[in-house]
């Protein structure tokens, strides 16, 4: 039966914690004697170098610092993936769904062997802290034991149906499409690469993987890990290289089946439009979210203060399902304000490797003068209780460090109420009555994660019956918006968030990757 990873969980309740901070900080030693490699793209099982050459993958806590050169594919790199996994789906698709199976449980064993040294990557390549990182490995084995046990639940997903004639036996199957394009960001890098890409390749589809150019080192270990497991060459391709030339033809030929994306509304939007022009295909997009979190004055202020300041900052708010506005209840505002700032203040900055650190850099140099630009909006219309400035003094002259902000007293449609930022900033607003608050926080174009800490059940059932989000948590201290786990919340979002309604970790997530076909036949 499926059972979540939760590494550092266990290994805290079985008073372990410490062989937690050893294994990480070896791995972190061992980490540093790999950097520097080339690494190749794989098409069909063979290692591919690009005549366009390498770009650098640099660390964003310090840019100096290379974990690895990768190869910048070009529209023909990735035409050659998508013809290879052409030809691999034609046996792929007919392999028993039970070996399938088999393969992606062996895959979550390799991978849990390896988490520790894979956590350390991930904080290396973009910046997350020892918790975040081993979290982000967690998800990443939970989605292929869960995805493996949904199929087999469902038998493959074939079914009896009924009969209406004497001698007719009709079955219902779901099918395969074919090739999927995989676009991986960098925020997850090993999580949802790991979500999408054993999402189409369980099924029976076939995979062209690419990574975000800020974290491609997660997806090669990936594959490496499905090769070790035995999948098959061909039916998962690695590539890597610019939006402008592999992005764009994973989306723009008409040999792929389906695209799996996560990342920004306006790259999602767009690649819907110029994907679904010639034919219609299916397109799974998961495309950010303006995510608020409601506190009222029957709330706890202890839990309501942790939850938010975990929902906005963890990861710099570099997460779709960030916090990045806070509702409060007048009566209760100015209390909540000043536990919440007192919280923040203390929030160490740093190195993320380092034990005690909570938040690391910032994922680049756009991220970084976007935080810049907003920290000076919010000046400009409103006051920054919080933060608002950047860390470029010893020792952060190499990274994109920033610190974490609160804003208050912003117009009510200002822009950065509404508009997605994706850095540690967070905005406060008052409300009177709770009604007007679930409004407020309805009025944005996304519709992916919200919360609410309120101890009057009645308010809590308000706000689930009234709030536009797929993601809903009432009292969530571990992250008010933030945090959904495989098989316990399905991660999906509405209106702009996202294209499909059914969630990554939940129950409908692998039908998206199959169609239906009615078979009969006659006595």
């Amino acid at each position: 039966m499926f059972q979540n990873e939760n590494t550092f969980s266990e290994m805290k309740s079985e008073g372990r914690e410490e062989e937690f901070h050893k294994r990480y900080e070896e791995s972190v030693i061992a980490a540093k004697e790999e950097f520097g490699k080339t690494y190749p793209m794989i098409i069909g099982g063979i290692e591919i170098r690009s005549s366009d050459g390498v770009f650098a993958d640099t660390s964003p806590s310090d840019t100096k610092l290379v974990l690895g050169y990768f190869q910048k594919g070009s529209r023909e790199d990735a035409r050659r993936a998508i013809e290879t996994a052409q030809k691999a789906f034609e046996w792929w698709s007919h392999v028993n769904y039970a070996e399938r199976v088999a393969l992606f449980r062996k895959s979550a064993d390799l991978m849990s062997k390896r988490k520790f040294a894979l956590a350390a990557e991930i904080s290396f390549e973009n910046g997350k802290n020892r918790f975040e990182a081993i979290a982000d490995v967690d998800e990443a084995i939970d989605f292929l034991r869960f995805y493996s046990e949904q199929l087999e639940e469902n038998k493959g997903f074939e079914r009896p149906m009924g009969s209406l004639l004497p001698g007719e036996h009709a079955r219902s199957l779901l099918r395969p499409y074919g090739v999927w394009s995989v676009i991986a960001p960098f925020n997850f890098p090993l999580a949802i690469a790991t979500g999408m890409t054993s999402g189409a390749l369980i099924t029976g589809n076939t995979v062209v993987l690419k990574p975000a150019s800020d974290t491609p080192l997660m997806s090669y270990e990936l594959y490496k890990i499905l090769e070790s497991a035995d999948l098959p060459a061909g039916v998962l391709n690695y590539i890597t290289g610019p939006g402008t030339t592999v992005g764009a033809e994973l989306i723009e030929n008409t040999n792929i089946s389906g695209v799996v994306f996560t990342g920004s509304w306006d790259v999602g939007s767009k690649s819907i439009v110029d994907f679904e022009e010639k034919s219609p295909r299916p397109f799974i997009a998961e495309m950010g979210g303006k995510n608020a979190t409601i506190v009222t004055a029957r709330a706890d202020l202890t839990k309501a203060t942790e939850g938010v300041l975990r929902g906005a900052f963890g990861f710099g708010g570099q997460k779709c399902s960030a916090c990045s506005r806070v509702y409060v209840q007048d009566s209760i505002r100015d209390e909540f304000v000043r536990k919440l700032s007192e919280k923040v203040s203390q929030l160490k900055v740093g190195e993320p490797t380092q034990r005690d650190v909570f938040l690391g850099p910032l994922i680049n140099e756009k991220a970084y003068k976007n935080y810049q630009r907003f920290t000076d909006e919010a000046r400009s219309r409103g006051k920054i209780l919080v933060g608002g400035e950047v860390l470029n003094d010893e020792p952060f002259t190499q990274g994109y460090y920033v610190k974490p902000t609160i804003v208050l007293d912003l117009p009510e449609n200002d822009k950065l109420v509404k508009t997605e930022l994706f850095v540690p900033i967070l905005v406060v607003e008052p409300f009177d009555k709770l009604e007007d608050a679930i409004e407020k926080m309805n009025d944005v174009d996304y519709g992916l994660t919200g919360g609410i800490f309120s101890k009057d059940k009645g308010e809590v059932d308000l706000f689930f019956s009234k709030a536009q989000a797929g993601v809903l948590y009432a009292n969530r201290m571990g992250g008010s918006t933030t945090g959904a786990i495989v098989g316990v919340q399905s991660f999906v979002g509405w209106k702009h968030s996202g294209s499909s309604g059914k969630g990554a970790g939940g129950p409908y997530y692998l039908q998206q990757f199959l169609r239906e076909q009615s078979q009969t036949f006659y006595d």
